[in-house]
């Protein structure tokens, strides 16, 4: 299967630069897998697709405000945007200009934070140690900056519009976007009608979104991410798949979490650790019944899961739909929900 199957010609002016406001105004396309067909709804109707016993996974997950701004000695402007968390003061990150950061090489970010290069990975990424007193978020959270996508070009004025309302472990370099369309009264009506909620974690890293390089699927690497499914949310899980409930995901995040955990006879299993799974077609999944996302990039590898979960045809015929009736795309665009 080749990375150019998953193409398709999306207008510019359909790239959502700003949220939705309220949070469940966002427009919702429905997709009935057995009967494939499409409805068009508001995100807010989407209670009428639930029913009691229903098993709702979130992902619990924060953004860290992730991009800073350093300074060589000689004051060249270095841009570093933390990706993964290697120690208590040691993080993988990005950097822009990267031949400005050599192993050795210091940044100064301001008067309370400064890093050291530490190493080079064989992709590109820095290993970074970081200087600073106290505790390392309450610098960052002055230091930093919100890591929008680059296709977001508008300021974004409140910096919470990029979390979830839901979001409470900080570690991730970018949001799980589908859970932006909640709530929390839309997440209570929806405990209300019987619907169980249960949360994981998986810390986004920009792995998940890094373009497809190579022609043949299947030789393109993901990075790893850090994922964690308590015990109580196993059993939870596993009593809802026992007694034939439906397990629907918020996101490709939960999805790639709940598909991490689960063994080929449909148990799901607690634990921590990272997670490099790739998803694409053909795959069998061994939890997901049904999946909330947003409209994701031409050719990317969140496109290419959500293939796997309906078919290729299919996804390209939402897609293409989804162009046709205007919906927003990306991190800020509209969800679509397959059933």
């Amino acid at each position: 299967m080749k990375t150019s199957d998953f193409y398709y010609d999306l207008p510019e002016q359909l790239i959502a630069q700003t949220p939705a406001e309220p949070r469940d105004s966002s427009r919702l396309l429905v997709y009935h897998r057995d009967e494939k067909r499409i409805e068009h709804r508001i995100f807010r109707d989407i209670t009428d697709y639930f029913k009691a016993g229903d098993v709702l996974v979130l992902n619990r997950t924060r953004v860290l405000p992730a991009r800073l701004y350093g300074y060589t000695m000689s004051g060249g402007r270095v841009e570093v945007l933390l990706l993964k968390r290697l120690s208590l003061d040691e993080w993988e990150v990005l950097v822009k200009p990267g031949k400005k950061c050599r192993p050795g090489g210091k940044l100064v970010v301001n008067e309370e934070l400064s890093l050291e290069i530490t190493g080079v990975t064989p992709t590109g990424e820095r290993h970074v140690r970081f200087f600073y007193e106290g505790a390392f978020e309450d610098v960052l959270s002055r230091a930093g900056s919100m890591p929008l996508p680059p296709y977001i070009h508008e300021k974004l004025k409140d910096p919470e519009r990029y979390q979830t309302v839901y979001a409470r472990e900080t570690g991730s370099a970018a949001a799980p976007t589908a859970g932006l369309h909640f709530t929390p009264e839309l997440l209570e009506k929806l405990r209300g009608m019987g619907v169980e909620i249960v949360e994981v974690l998986l810390h986004v890293g920009l792995g998940t979104f890094r373009p497809v390089k190579v022609d043949d699927v299947t030789e393109h690497k993901m990075h790893s991410e850090y994922y964690e499914v308590s015990e109580e949310a196993a059993q939870r899980l596993n009593l809802a798949k026992r007694e034939g409930r439906r397990i629907v995901c918020v996101g490709t995040t939960s999805v790639r979490t709940l598909e991490s955990v689960t063994d080929m006879g449909g148990t799901v299993h607690a634990g921590r650790g990272e997670t490099s799974i790739f998803i694409y077609p053909p795959y069998t999944f061994r939890c997901v019944d049904a999946l909330i996302t947003n409209f994701h990039l031409p050719e990317s590898t969140l496109l290419m899961l959500v293939s796997a979960f309906c078919s290729r045809e299919e996804v390209l015929h939402i897609y293409e739909t989804a162009v046709k009736e205007k919906y927003r795309f990306f991190s800020f665009g509209d969800a679509c929900l397959l059933l």
